[in-house]
């Protein structure tokens, strides 16, 4: 599949999820989908989280996760766009889905198991603010 083809199936794929019931909005293109909801508090910018995650491409395939394994710390401002805008917008406690468009993940720049242009899909559970 060509570049431009892949990156364009990846917008269409976004557009489709956003339609879907339950899916909301989020600033940049982001969207979100509640699996769980908790009470604790919210981070900020400069706040290290802790969370489980799981990380996939819109075909479903894993290219990082960190169940299995003891869940990772890290600070907020030093994440991708997207991760910074959404886990600010969640609680201790809450497991989402969040549905982040290349512009606010890598962008075009191609990772381990990522093609450029790529949607990401997470699942992230907030476990822990510092």
């Amino acid at each position: 599949m060509a570049k431009q083809e892949y990156i364009q199936k990846n917008k269409e794929w976004l557009a489709a999820k956003a339609a879907e019931p339950g899916v909301l909005p989020l600033d940049k293109g982001i969207y979100y989908k509640v699996y769980k909801s908790g009470k604790g508090i919210s981070p900020n910018r400069n706040s290290v989280v802790t969370v489980h995650y799981v990380g996939k491409t819109i075909n479903g395939r894993t290219f990082d996760s960190s169940r299995g394994g003891t869940a990772p710390a890290f600070r907020l401002r030093e994440l991708i766009p997207g991760w910074i805008i959404a886990l600010q917008k969640m609680h201790v406690g809450d497991k989402w889905e969040i549905f982040i468009p290349a512009e606010q993940g890598y962008g075009k720049i191609s990772q381990p198991g990522i093609p450029g242009g790529s949607t990401l899909v997470f699942e992230i559970e907030l476990l822990c603010v510092g």
